[in-house]
């Protein structure tokens, strides 16, 4: 049996600012998969809260819609496993207001912790952020949607998570499969 590192992590997933393929920073649209799967790999792991952040109106509209027909009503009688791994998940209008909401309930700031799909020359390894994660205090890891997390998120965060090593040269993961190996890599040794 595996050894688990029991902690308080939070999820966000930013879709603004990030950068498109092409390298200018937009506003990527919310996919209504990437809600179901994350707040399933969420619930997996004991995530205590995972944040779907848009500043666009309507695509909050479309989470909060979405997380009510699977809380309450025919989605929650027709699949109650969903209704159970969506009561992590919420969306904020950006980050500041994230990590506000998280500060608020702690009384203290998570460690904020960016995520890529490339190597900066500061980024922790994913024992380094272990041990961090063992002293307790709330831990908000930062994924990116469209081509990653604009260059000020990843500045001001308090750290960058090495990213995940494939096999080969090619390194694209979609958000929700790393999302499922960067906490399994981190809560389960």
């Amino acid at each position: 049996m595996a050894d688990i590192i029991e902690s308080d992590i939070h999820l966000a997933l930013i879709h603004y600012p990030v950068y498109n393929k092409v390298g200018e920073v937009v506003t990527s649209s919310v996919t209504t998969l990437d809600i179901h799967d994350i707040s399933r790999v969420a619930k997996t792991y004991a995530v205590n809260s995972f944040c779907v952040v848009t500043p666009l109106k309507t695509q909050r509209q479309l989470v909060e819609r979405l997380i009510e027909h699977w809380m309450t009503g025919y989605g929650a009688e027709y699949n109650p496993t969903r209704k159970e791994a969506l009561l992590v998940t919420k969306v904020m209008n950006n980050l500041t207001e994230t990590v506000r909401d998280l500060t608020e309930r702690y009384g203290k700031k998570p460690i904020v912790v960016a995520t890529g799909a490339s190597k900066f020359s500061e980024s922790v390894s994913f024992q380094y952020l272990q041990s961090e994660m063992k002293k307790g205090d709330p831990i908000l890891l930062l994924f990116g949607t469209g081509w990653g997390l604009e260059k000020n998120i990843i500045k001001e965060a308090d750290y960058v998570l090495d990213p995940i090593d494939g096999v080969g040269e090619y390194n694209h993961l979609p958000v929700r499969a790393a999302i499922a190996i960067i906490l399994d890599r981190l809560i389960v040794r």
